[in-house]
């Protein structure tokens, strides 16, 4: 039973340590840029100002200080979308 909870928790923090790495190569990315106000309520990529810790913390949709990772180039072609902060 004890190996089943020790297995069980290495592949938990492998796939944490995983999530988190690659939020690391994204935001890298020469080709990721942040695209503020086109978040939904909750769906932010990291910290929307003060009150808020991280990722999932908006608490409004298009929030004008929550953000995304989007695709170099697209942020302005999306409605409300800014490359700053609102």
């Amino acid at each position: 039973m004890n190996k089943k909870i020790l297995i069980g928790s290495a592949i938990a923090t492998a796939l944490t340590f995983a999530a988190a790495t690659s939020s690391v190569t994204l935001a890298g990315s020469k080709k990721m840029e942040k695209c503020y106000g086109v978040a939904k309520a909750g769906h932010n990529d990291c910290k929307a100002g003060a009150g808020t810790s991280c990722a999932g913390t908006s608490t409004s949709d298009s929030q004008g200080n929550a953000w995304l990772y989007v695709t170099k180039g697209t942020c302005e072609k999306l409605v409300g979308g800014s490359l700053t902060e609102k």
